[in-house]
């Protein structure tokens, strides 16, 4: 693949692997400096990457427990009782680099590779609007087919599709890194976040797991991904480590000093972290001595969401839906529903067998949206297709400015309730219709504003008489 690979004129490598090995290895667990920390994430303050190296020294059950309490309070203190709903659409699956870890890596020959035509985008798209779907993040492999244009022109044709009351109000990317014109050009297409995984963030570990000769291979390109969308005119960027490869606990750190790098240069920090495990993948026999016990994944989260508690974090389908259980409660603000990742799978009757030769990863959680709707229901959260942020302008430094300090809750909590009302009205079941309604009703008694109470009220009333897309 040709491409200018060159860096910024400031291009830096701010992950200082010698730093973050002392942290780990020299902190240990301190009750009365981790309940300092905790007081600190009560008020919504940010962590340094040494106060996190703190909470990562955590092992007695008390201190993991309170650890747990506060990312609960700090979660819903900043965006209320919501969970924000979306789904993964993967447009082509070709691909140039060899990740070792990857179901879609260039060596495996027996993989299936292909790309959505027009038509076939447009029937996903429609299929996705059907069952109630308006955000999507679109991934595509390493190649040169998917050219910033090509994923551009993917993104103009999700938003023109309509089917009935369905519309996708938000496009999010999933996409290899690009030069600083190539950001410029999908930004200009209208999308939201742009995510770009670094993976993992040790050297040695990233070149063992992303060979030669893929564009994949050069650690820094990859590093400094999110700089040059910033440059190129995003102000919404989500970043995410692939947990598994190596130490969790560095991969934290490597996330909290990717964080800071973006907030002291561009005022702004990652919207999103992403933090998947290693999962089964076709044709995959690896020997990973980091893998992450689900009692590790429930601790990193809550870190995360102590460390870095304006950003949204998302935990994804390929999770099981006993750990997705277990693990929400502690700081995840976004997950995936209903998640097929064939290429073309939302459209093709395939009942429940994967077929793992057309997917990057075995998922974990294959439940439909409706059930993921109903189980949120039942354990008291808010089911959110909330877009309004990106659509009025609460995006980078203007969302950060709600964010930190805590405000964002103010339009989440509202907004979550009428995009629920959109889906039960549409497209819910009846049993799900009842429990969104039962709980839509007992979060607007929870509204202590009487005239923000009504004005909510009333758009539901709207919703109710056939009224679409109301903004809070």
């Amino acid at each position: 693949m040709k491409m200018n690979l060159e860096l910024t004129k400031d291009a830096v490598d701010f992950i200082n692997d010698e730093k973050l090995h002392n942290l780990i290895n020299n902190t240990k667990e301190n009750p009365v400096k981790i309940r300092d920390i905790f007081q600190k994430s009560r008020s919504k303050q940010a962590l340094s990457v040494e106060e996190t190296a703190e909470l990562l020294a955590i092992k007695s059950p008390e201190m993991l427990e309170e650890l747990y309490q506060t990312a609960r309070d700090l979660k819903k203190s900043i965006y209320g009782n919501r969970i924000v709903l979306f789904a993964p659409l993967y447009i082509g699956n070709y691909c140039i680099n060899n990740c070792q870890y990857c179901g879609f890596r260039s060596s495996l020959s027996r993989a299936v590779r292909r790309t959505l035509t027009d038509q076939e985008l447009v029937a996903e798209v429609a299929q996705l609007e059907k069952e109630g779907h308006k955000r999507l993040i679109l991934v595509y492999g390493e190649h040169p087919k998917y050219t910033p244009e090509y994923i551009a022109q993917t993104v103009k044709t999700c938003y023109n599709v309509k089917v009935g009351n369905g519309e996708i109000r938000r496009v999010n990317i999933n996409a290899a890194p690009m030069t600083i014109e190539g950001f410029r050009t999908v930004k200009e297409a209208g999308i939201g976040t742009f995510q770009v995984f670094q993976e993992t963030y040790h050297k040695e570990t990233y070149k063992k797991f992303h060979p030669a000769p893929g564009v994949k291979s050069d650690y820094m390109w990859r590093l400094n991904a999110m700089d040059r969308a910033f440059e190129g005119g995003h102000d919404d960027v989500g970043i995410g480590a692939l947990f598994g490869l190596y130490d969790w606990r560095f991969e934290v750190l490597g996330l909290v000093e990717h964080s800071h790098h973006l907030q002291d240069r561009y005022g702004v920090g990652p919207h999103t972290i992403s933090f998947p495990r290693v999962k089964p993948a076709y044709g995959l026999d690896l020997h990973l001595p980091y893998q992450v016990t689900d009692d590790q994944f429930k601790q990193l989260v809550a870190i995360l969401r102590l460390a870095v508690p304006y950003t949204g974090l998302i935990m994804t389908a390929r999770e099981s839906a006993e750990v997705r259980d277990a693990v929400i409660e502690f700081g995840v603000s976004q997950i995936d529903a209903g998640t097929r990742l064939e290429i073309g799978g939302y459209q093709e009757e395939r009942g429940k067998n994967q077929e793992l030769d057309r997917e990057q990863f075995e998922v974990g959680d294959r439940r439909e949206l409706d059930q993921v709707i109903e189980w949120l229901l039942t354990k008291g959260f808010i089911p959110s297709f909330c877009t309004s942020c990106y659509r009025v302008g609460r995006t980078g430094e203007h969302f950060m400015e709600y964010a930190i300090p805590g405000f964002i809750g103010r339009f989440c909590t509202p907004n979550a309730m009428l995009t629920l009302a959109e889906y039960l009205e549409d497209y819910s079941s009846a049993e799900t219709k009842k429990a969104g309604y039962e709980l839509i009703e007992r979060e607007l008694s929870y509204i202590k504003d009487e005239k923000k109470r009504e004005d909510v009220a009333s758009k539901l009333s709207l919703i109710k008489n056939g009224k679409r897309d109301l903004l809070y």
